[in-house]
């Protein structure tokens, strides 16, 4: 009889599921903006723990911080002792350089103060002679480290990690998330995104679109593609994120370190799916200065990465492809030309 009961309870009484909220955090910071959104029965997550976690970030790896590690590096001959910020960044960095043949490579930083990209504004653009005086200073083989002390084999090497720096941020933030318990959520900071878990109460994978400029200067008919999924990072690399112009010529933030030159060509844009925002951000910006056709076979040959391209044919139309493990992340019925 008592087990009719309590069976009886059971059914009377059933189980309530939580009662979601979508709770929003959106803000400023390194020279962005960023937005969070997460799925809970409560809000364990305030904007000022959010700020806190990227002012420390930025103490470390912003260029644009005086008194930033990273700064007091580029200013001294004797190098630095690393938080785990940096070094994790560094390690990364270096790792990416290797697989990319020098193509990635955090020691640009002169290169792009001389092509008017670093925090120091300049009044002419750099001739030959002057990017041949650079070189030399360029090259992540010129880094060394000793335990957490990182080190410099010429006194000209500088650091720049704004290709990588804002996914390594994205994840710092997700991981945070996550250990307050959160299962559902997009972190988003300067374009540079990572989702977990579904939308609530729904259960809808997340969705995500694909950027696509659409100024007068590339025409471009907006390419609509959209990625759903419920796990991973996404970044994009573009030359129109970033430019000026001078003499006619269009000069992008997307610097080649091997020649010391802005990169050109038909890429527009690259959009790199990761499990992580640090690797998609790290490879993002080295698969835009290879070109279409070295990029797709660079992230095929690859697992831990796929890509997405908009690129401009050579007969001047803009088009889109992507790799083979992309095709899988697009909404049906949204394919690459």
């Amino acid at each position: 009889m008592r087990s009719i009961s309590i069976l009886l309870l059971f059914f009377l009484y059933p189980w309530h599921q939580p009662i979601w909220k979508k709770i929003q955090i959106n803000g400023t910071a390194q020279g962005t903006t960023y937005h969070i959104t997460y799925f809970a029965p409560d809000s364990p997550i305030t904007k000022y723990q959010i700020d806190s976690i990227l002012n420390k970030i930025d103490t470390s790896l912003s260029i644009y911080n005086p008194a930033s590690l990273i700064t007091r590096f580029n200013n001294t001959d004797s190098g630095i002792t690393m938080d785990s910020h940096f070094n994790t960044v560094l390690q990364k960095s270096i790792y990416t350089w290797q697989q990319t043949g020098g193509i990635s490579d955090i020691t640009v930083a002169p290169l792009v103060q001389a092509w008017g990209f670093g925090p120091t504004k300049i009044t002419n653009l750099p001739d030959s002679a002057a990017i041949r005086s650079l070189l030399p200073c360029i090259g992540s083989q010129l880094l060394y480290t000793n335990g957490n002390h990182l080190y410099k084999r010429k006194s000209c090497v500088h650091l720049d990690v704004n290709g990588i720096a804002q996914g390594y941020s994205v994840d710092v933030l997700a991981d945070f998330i996550e250990a307050k318990g959160i299962r559902n959520y997009l972190v988003e900071v300067g374009g540079e995104i990572r989702v977990k878990g579904r939308k609530q109460p729904g259960n809808e994978k997340m969705k995500i679109g694909i950027e696509a400029p659409g100024d007068d200067v590339f025409q471009l008919s907006m390419i609509q593609k959209i990625i759903v999924t419920d796990s991973g990072a996404i970044t994009t690399s573009g030359s129109y994120r970033k430019f000026y112009e001078s003499e006619g010529k269009r000069i992008s933030h997307i610097i080649d370190p091997r020649t010391g030159y802005p990169s050109q060509n038909e890429l527009i844009s690259v959009t790199v799916y990761a499990r992580d925002a640090i690797t998609a951000d790290a490879f993002d910006n080295a698969l835009m200065v290879m070109g279409l056709k070295k990029a797709m076979e660079f992230v095929e040959k690859r697992n831990d990465i796929s890509a997405h391209f908009i690129y401009r044919t050579p007969a001047g139309a803009i088009a889109d492809t992507a790799t083979s493990r992309f095709y899988p992340l697009l909404q049906p019925g949204l394919k690459t030309n």
